[in-house]
């Protein structure tokens, strides 16, 4: 028996059973008192529609099911930012699908809402996926208006994505199922298509009391913009519905007849299990993010057959480099190696430091995959690259900005697993989010921070100490362990995975063994949206 592999294995277990815990919750929206209301209304609740809509027995991956968790706590809370977003399959079209939420705020949009809305227009965008949205709003939340509405990622971003998918040929179907108010209703009407349910959608630019208080007009809502108004007067909707599962079916219909998309021309042979069990993740990830692990026991396990061909397998040790497959599919691994390594020259090197022989191997590696086309997968473990005058002087900053510039102009999809830690510019080295990952999981396990947690505090106290003193506050040692427990706690609680998950720093928190599924939707998405633009890495420190 393997005392610290269970140990590991009971934890990591129970960090997924939290997880699924909190999803449950999210999943009830705002409760089921305002689900009840709903369904009074003869409407389906969001989550409702989008199982009606996917097709039966296939994948669904959800985008930022926790977003907003813990915030907007004066407001009541905002459950996965009142919106659900995810990656599934209508009469077997691979898709992003959008669907207002309105047990939550009546489906209003807080300033995280239209982040994650944005966020599933850039999917679409990218890869070129259509995108049904399932409209039920009652538009921008006033109160935060000012979070929302001006700036350049806000809400009018959106109708401007709007109009360049158009341009571009990325179907977008929108079905109005409830109210569709103000500004939002621009988003439907600047769809392909916009159909209304008779009864229960509505889309007007004002309401019938803001209408009473601007010209003086008495009009009722349905009058003003419901769907007889709308596909018999006023032409604005094309489609015409009795109810919720009407209009689904004719957006299923639609999609059955759309074009095949082009191919990229990924590589994909038939999908085969890894070979090790896929279980032994939980035992083989350590409790505890100080502690070392072989990364190539964890690629094993999540690439088929557990084959896989590694790239410079004795050089720059702390960067493990390969190609394998995963559900059939042909990818490049970029994994930071977690166990302490020893180098041909004699240097031991520290699992999850960049080192600069491991960024030269990371670099050389990530061009390999774009000359071959083939897509990029990110581990992250990393804590950060090697400091001190000896890396200085081996140039480190000029090997690290080699491998921040071949990830940033890398043309071929990444995709970006955080596993552990994520740490100042190794976040960045490992395609962090502000490096374009086609797609960014994290597992429970994962902790993003500019720095680790005890060298932040200490930090972090030296700051507030100094502070402190400048005012002529003395800071005895009792009242120093005070403040650096209280740093500590305050910087923990920000660098855990639920805290990135809700500011959409990661697309979702997944159970490590849907990693897979992560990649290949992923592989499959971006495989729709051939490669255009030339790979070039520009100038190069050499």
């Amino acid at each position: 028996m393997n005392l610290e592999f269970n140990q590991n294995e009971d934890l990591n277990k129970q960090a997924v059973s939290e997880l699924k815990n909190r999803l449950k919750k999210v999943r009830l929206g705002g409760g089921p008192k305002a689900s009840e209301k709903q369904k009074a209304k003869g409407k389906m609740l969001a989550r409702e529609r989008i199982n009606y809509l996917l097709d039966a027995d296939t994948p669904w991956l959800e985008i930022g099911a926790t977003a907003a968790e813990g915030m907007y706590a004066e407001q009541g809370g905002c459950p996965a930012a009142g919106v659900v977003v995810g990656i599934g399959y209508v009469a077997g079209r691979q898709c992003v699908v959008v669907a207002n939420d309105a047990t939550v705020k009546a489906g209003a949009w807080f300033p995280m809402t239209a982040k994650k809305n944005l966020r599933a227009q850039e999917i679409a965008m990218e890869n070129r996926l259509p995108i049904i949205y399932l409209v039920d709003s009652a538009g921008v939340y006033l109160p935060l208006q000012d979070e929302i509405f001006p700036d350049k990622e806000h809400f009018g971003r959106i109708f401007r994505n709007n109009a360049r998918m158009s341009s571009e040929g990325i179907v977008q179907i929108a079905a109005i199922m409830g109210a569709c108010v103000a500004g939002g209703a621009y988003l439907p009407i600047m769809s392909d298509e916009a159909m209304i349910v008779a009864g229960t959608g509505s889309v007007f630019l004002a309401g019938s009391y803001l209408v009473k208080s601007a010209i003086g007009e008495s009009v009722d809502n349905e009058t003003l913009g419901g769907a007889t108004t709308h596909c018999e007067i006023s032409g604005v909707t094309d489609y015409k519905h009795q109810d919720d599962q009407t209009c689904l079916d004719s957006i299923r219909n639609i999609m059955g007849m759309l074009g095949k998309p082009k191919d990229a021309g990924f590589d994909r042979i038939k999908p085969a299990a890894p070979k090790l069990n896929e279980q032994e993740i939980y035992g083989i990830l350590p409790a505890s993010r100080e502690k070392p692990y072989d990364m190539r026991e964890i690629i094993l396990r999540l690439v088929d057959h557990s084959e896989f061909e590694e790239y410079k397998a004795r050089y720059g040790q702390s960067i493990i480099c390969g190609l394998a497959r995963v559900d059939g599919w042909a990818v490049g691994f970029v994994a930071n190696q977690r166990k302490v390594v020893k180098s041909a020259k004699g240097e031991m090197q520290f699992g999850g430091v960049i080192y600069s022989d491991a960024a030269d191997k990371a670099t050389r590696f990530i061009m390999n995959c774009n000359q071959k086309k083939i897509p990029l997968v990110f581990l992250q473990d990393v804590t950060g690259f090697m400091v001190g005058s000896r890396a200085e002087q081996g140039g480190i900053i000029k090997d690290g900005a080699k491998m921040v510039n071949a990830v940033a102009n890398s043309v071929v999809p990444k995709i970006t697993i955080v596993m552990g830690n994520s740490y100042g510019a190794g976040n960045y080295a490992m395609c962090g989010k502000a490096y374009d990952p086609r797609l960014i999981y994290a597992w429970p396990s994962a902790k993003i921070a500019v720095m680790g947690g005890g060298q932040a505090a200490n930090t972090l106290l030296q700051i507030q100490k100094a502070s402190l003193q400048a005012k002529g506050t003395e800071v005895g040692t009792n009242e120093e362990k005070a403040l650096l427990r209280g740093i500590t706690e305050r910087y923990e609680e920000q660098t855990t995975p639920y805290y990135a998950a809700a500011r959409l720093w990661v697309d979702g928190l997944i159970d490590p063994l849907d990693t897979r599924k992560v990649i290949s939707m992923g592989i499959e998405a971006a495989n729709q949206s051939p490669i255009e633009k030339p790979f070039n890495v520009g100038v190069i420190q050499t």
